[in-house]
């Protein structure tokens, strides 16, 4: 049985926020696990907005310092610490921004009632996070100053044994467990069922990426090849190319051609400029070629490998 896999968006505006769009950060729930990919300022009333867990949230991914990515992180640490936390939080983030949450403390006397560990995101593919059940590693993006995407897999799940076989063979326990870790069954006869015969083969191991801020590449699609969920930021609509092309940025176009290239399941376009108000059509230019796109908007949830739900 496959676990839920959703992503929740509290934000997808670019640089600064709107009257109806925050900066960006997505909290991915996976099983029991809560992560946070980015931070942006009022990242914490998105998460009360929304009902969803703050204090389970373990894990803190952050792609890049430029201040629409981070600044919310003070805020969520310090709520956490009121809230009474204890739990180890992890950030996983460039170098300096361990010394910018810091520094806060310093100067406010603050100290948190909780330990924080910082892992250093460093150049080239990186493996940050790994358990029974899932991996996440960095995505290097171009852009401005160091910046990562992110890429979580889903681990294989073992094979599902077949129920009206336990009763036919009389199957023990480390019967079951042989034969879901994928070996034939010998029978007392000397007989070999084959374990195809035995069981059906899981569902395949989901995939979702998050490409933050970059400028135009092919660099990173066989990484991301036939991801479940794609998202890209947009920066621009196509008639803004020059100027994402200066600021390191793309557009809907780019980001659907790189959604064609990596032949990815779906596209989730966000990170749009706060110059435009309607998004409609980002959805139109992007369509034209990949035309499985959404767009991140405030409050969606998309749930890896089932249909979008608000």
């Amino acid at each position: 049985m496959n676990y839920p896999f959703k992503i929740h968006i509290l934000g997808s505006s670019a640089a600064i926020p709107t009257s109806d769009r925050h900066t960006t950060a997505q909290l991915i729930r996976y099983h029991n696990k809560k992560i946070l990919f980015d931070c942006a300022e009022g990242t914490q009333i998105q998460l009360r907005r929304y009902h969803l867990p703050m204090l389970r949230i373990d894990h803190i991914f952050i792609s890049h310092l430029h201040g629409d990515h981070y600044l919310g992180l003070p805020g969520l640490i310090f709520t956490m610490h009121l809230l009474g936390r204890k739990r180890k939080l992890h950030i996983y983030a460039p170098d300096g921004l361990k010394e910018i949450i810091e520094l806060q403390y310093e100067i406010t006397k603050l100290i948190p009632g909780f330990s924080i560990e910082y892992h250093l995101i460093e150049k080239g593919k990186q493996k940050l996070y790994e358990d029974n059940q899932i991996k996440i590693e960095t995505i290097e993006m171009t852009h401005r100053l160091p910046t990562f995407g992110f890429l979580i897999t889903e681990k294989p799940f073992p094979r599902n044994i077949k129920k009206e076989v336990i009763e036919k063979y009389e199957l023990k326990i480390d019967d079951i467990l042989q034969i879901k870790a994928g070996k034939d069954h010998k029978l007392n006869t000397g007989e070999i069922i084959p374990n195809d015969d035995l069981t059906l083969a899981p569902s395949p191991p989901r995939k979702y990426a998050f490409c933050s801020d970059t400028a135009f590449t092919e660099n990173y699609i066989e990484q991301i090849k036939n991801v479940d969920l794609l998202y890209h930021e947009a920066t621009f609509l196509n008639d803004k190319a020059d100027i994402a092309k200066e600021k390191f940025h793309c557009t809907a176009g780019q980001a659907a051609l790189i959604a064609q290239k990596a032949s990815a399941k779906k596209l989730m376009l966000g990170h749009y400029s706060a110059r435009y108000d309607e998004l409609s059509e980002f959805i139109t230019e992007a369509r034209v070629i990949f035309e499985n796109t959404i767009i991140a908007e405030e409050g969606i949830t998309v749930e890896i490998g089932q249909q979008i739900n608000s």
